[in-house]
């Protein structure tokens, strides 16, 4: 069987445990986004409304599994995990000036950049209040994933400084800030759930692993679809001049032959034929194709992981979503 989060389960039972989790991640989410001020709710809710993933609390529930996912702290934890990832939403579009997010109006766009800025550090405030019932523990791993999500973000600005590779840089970024909070998610949920410590580190790894693949597949998805199933209208990366894997590959070209495209990729593009050209280069440049091995290469690496855990249906989900990873690559 299949879900709507786009994993197969085999075992019924903890399909419909992960689901109803999941349910209650989502109705959480929904409470900690209000507020006494109806434009601050209204503003907080925002993006939540816009749909989204959840890759983060399926990744919870399913680690969860492994100790007793019917623990109240399990929803919690996912809940926590999944708010700071809504709230980086609101101070990534601000720091893009990304106009779009999931097909909607992006906060910044639809109110303005200090409205979103101030509603994503309200949904940070949220987080902390919801992670300070879970015990200090759990406060201090939140606490240093935060700071591996704001260092990220922080090196993405300011970007390769002299003597550093710039892909290597750009994958440090990628590990910073996406596989953390997966990482973390994993580990929220095999803590809270009550797992043993040796499977609980496993699976933290294994999310820091799937996490990165997760977003470059992301990556790839942004230059080779024409529907915009990463949630950005394609070549939205391109426009921005934010670098991405295929595009940091493909600069890495000396073939005279890419000499346009390297043109292309030296700066944002802001008009539409150069966007499209891009586009048409890129999907046919051999970038794309060594892009897809990396990402295939992490997702093989994730799973390896995997084989640390005991045989359970929720570690045949867990490799499943390795699985899910790469299909999404084309």
């Amino acid at each position: 069987m299949t879900t709507g989060l786009g994993v197969p389960f085999d075992d019924t039972a903890l399909e419909q445990r992960v689901l109803s989790g999941v349910e209650q991640v989502e109705a959480q989410l929904v409470a900690a986004c209000q507020a006494p001020e109806d434009y601050i709710a209204e503003a907080a809710t925002h993006l939540l409304n816009a749909g989204g993933k959840r890759f983060r609390p399926l990744v919870a529930m399913l680690a969860a599994d492994f100790g007793d996912p019917a623990r109240p702290e399990v929803v919690q934890s996912a809940v926590i995990v999944e708010l700071t990832h809504l709230a980086t939403l609101y101070h990534d579009d601000v720091m893009d000036e990304a106009d779009k997010r999931r097909g909607a109006p992006s906060a910044n766009a639809r109110w303005d950049n200090a409205l979103a800025v101030l509603v994503g550090d309200y949904l940070f405030a949220q987080v902390s209040e919801l992670v300070s019932h879970l015990g200090p523990e759990m406060v201090r791993i939140q606490a240093q994933t935060f700071g591996r999500l704001v260092r990220g973000q922080i090196r993405e600005t300011v970007g390769p400084q002299d003597g550093d590779d710039p892909l290597a840089h750009y994958l440090d970024v990628v590990a910073d800030k996406t596989g953390s909070l997966i990482a973390t998610a994993a580990r929220f949920g095999a803590k809270m759930g009550g797992a043993p410590l040796a499977v609980e580190t496993a699976l933290t790894e294994f999310g820091e692993r799937i996490g990165a693949a997760f977003q470059l597949a992301d990556d790839i998805i942004d230059i080779a679809s024409e529907t915009g199933d990463s949630g950005k209208t394609p070549g939205t990366d391109l426009r921005e001049g934010v670098p991405t894997l295929p595009t940091l590959i493909a600069q890495q070209s000396t073939d005279p032959a890419d000499a346009r495209l390297l043109d292309l990729l030296s700066r944002p593009l802001h008009d539409d034929a150069e966007v499209d050209e891009a586009l048409r280069l890129l999907r046919v440049h051999p970038a794309m194709d060594e892009a897809r091995a990396y990402v295939r290469a992490e997702a093989d690496a994730a799973r390896e992981i995997l084989g640390r855990l005991p045989d359970t249906a929720a570690r045949r989900a867990l490799d499943d979503t390795c699985d899910v990873v790469v299909t999404r690559l084309g």
